[in-house]
């Protein structure tokens, strides 16, 4: 019998399993993938928003001007990398500037620090490859850019290592209430809890309906994105976005917190909760777009293009707590579409701290909000580096040749608490296979590494957990002829 169950270990559900962290309970996050961060939250801007776009007042207004002040402190904390370069809203020739003036507006009201309208003449000066349509441009100071995966990582890590139980590969089939118990029953067997948080992302809308009588509809949100080589990854200095609509804030240009470029993403509305394959319709939406904002967009430098998916409510907020209709217990964390990478911090800390008030959780005195990350061998000076190699020699052998990522920070990815268990795993934590070769090179060896740390055979091995087997069989005699002839 756990204390809480949270279904769902995306940024959301490992920002409130952190915040529990925080208090005397038994608490448990079971995750249908092979890891965290495998939904919504690796596919997306990695954008934290200001908070003007909200509508004052709501839930998303709050919490996302909240989240973001919250980011760099936390990032401090938790040991991820965070960027406030500020963001611009492009008003163009072609444009209603009486929408950016509402924007401003509803950005003060929401209380967003050091909005202002800016001339072209002060635009060109803080962007110089803006559109030549451009004419003004809101001015966020305080948006930044986070790496979405390290964020949700270092949450969860550190959610971990203060006792958090995770459940991986363990997928939630239904739900039932009975006498004050909720029964999960998963592919693993059934888990009790006296609450559940349904964090679930395009999910969430399943397992309200399971139990709650006001029922609620998660639409897919389709985004398509372009990313850039470092190349050219300082096209642009600041998020530049272009003025909003019905479906979202239209394709943005960005840098990224590793040097890349981002251009998207489109906003389609469909069906399928499985939905994250590009397509060349959406693709070719963004090339067609991408210069209304910025002019001259590199996009002969893409090295690779990706989509995900938002959960979108139909009320377009963020529903969190005591989930309506359904029994005490059972607290709803859904809808939680953009900006919900930026809210985040505030809602772990929201919903956390309901949920220990109503159960009268007693504080955790062990609880330790620290967490350092992998080293990285760019960060450190020649004689850090040196010092490093010489205690640990497998910091001095490159694996990912794009990235400059080392065998021992590979190492580092798998050994850690909810340690990488996969291709993508490591990706995900050391940035091995994101470069420009896109894990061309470095693929077979960080296999090598993977089967020998994790102990097991090269062809169980997989590029993303369940099915995703990228060899069938290994021709033993081969690789012990190799070996004899090194």
């Amino acid at each position: 019998m756990y204390d809480v169950i949270i279904i769902g270990a995306g940024v959301s559900g490992a920002a409130v399993a952190r915040e529990l962290a925080r208090y005397k309970a038994q608490i448990c996050v079971i995750e249908r993938c092979e890891d965290v961060c495998c939904g919504t939250s690796k596919a997306n801007s990695g954008i934290v928003h200001a908070g003007y776009d909200a509508k004052p007042g709501s839930l998303m207004a709050k919490l996302n001007v909240k989240g973001n002040a919250m980011m760099g402190g936390l990032s401090e904390e938790l040991d991820f990398e965070f960027k406030r370069i500020g963001s611009l809203v492009v008003c163009t020739k072609n444009d209603d500037r009486s929408k950016l003036e509402e924007l401003y507006k509803r950005g003060l009201q929401n209380g967003v620090p050091g909005l202002k309208i800016v001339e072209r003449d002060e635009l060109l000066k803080l962007e110089p490859n803006i559109s030549d349509d451009a004419e003004c441009a809101l001015y966020a100071p305080s948006a930044g850019i986070v790496c979405p995966f390290g964020l949700n990582i270092a949450l969860a890590e550190n959610a971990a290592t203060n006792g958090v139980e995770f459940k991986f590969d363990t997928e939630v089939k239904n739900i039932e209430y009975t006498e004050g118990c909720f029964e999960l029953e998963t592919n693993k067997g059934t888990f009790t809890a006296k609450a559940v948080v349904n964090a679930a992302g395009v999910y969430a809308d399943v397992f309200h309906n399971m139990l709650c009588d006001k029922k609620i509809n998660i639409t897919p949100r389709k985004g398509e994105y372009f990313l850039l080589d470092k190349g050219v990854g300082g096209h642009v200095s600041h998020t530049i976005f272009q003025l909003p609509d019905a479906l979202g804030k239209g394709v943005l240009v960005s840098p990224t917190t590793h040097g890349n470029l981002l251009v998207g993403p489109t906003a389609l509305d469909i069906e399928d909760k499985e939905g994250t394959n590009t397509t060349l319709s959406g693709l070719d939406k963004i090339t067609a777009t991408a210069g209304k904002a910025v002019k001259n967009v590199p996009l002969r430098s893409v090295i690779t293009s990706f989509s995900g998916l938002r959960a979108h409510e139909d009320g377009h907020e963020f529903i969190i707590g005591q989930a309506e209709g359904g029994p005490k217990g059972f607290f709803d964390c859904a809808g939680i579409e953009s900006p919900g990478l930026s809210s985040a911090p505030a809602i772990g800390e929201m919903l956390g701290g309901l949920i220990a008030k109503e159960y009268g959780f007693e504080k955790n005195p062990r609880f330790n909000g620290k967490r350092k990350g992998i080293v990285r061998p760019k960060d450190l000076t020649t004689d850090e580096y040196n010092k490093l190699i010489k205690e640990q020699p497998a910091y001095g052998t490159i694996i990912c040749r794009c990235e400059s990522i080392t065998e021992g920070e590979i190492i580092d990815s798998i050994r850690r608490p909810l340690g990488a268990k996969s291709l993508d795993g490591v990706k995900r934590r050391t940035r091995a296979g994101m470069g420009r070769c896109q894990a061309g090179f470095c693929s077979p060896k960080t296999m090598e590494i993977i089967a020998r740390e994790l102990n097991i055979p090269l062809e169980s091995v997989t590029k993303a957990g369940g099915n995703s087997i990228i060899i069938k069989g290994v021709n033993k005699d081969r690789i012990d002829c190799e070996v004899a002839g090194r």
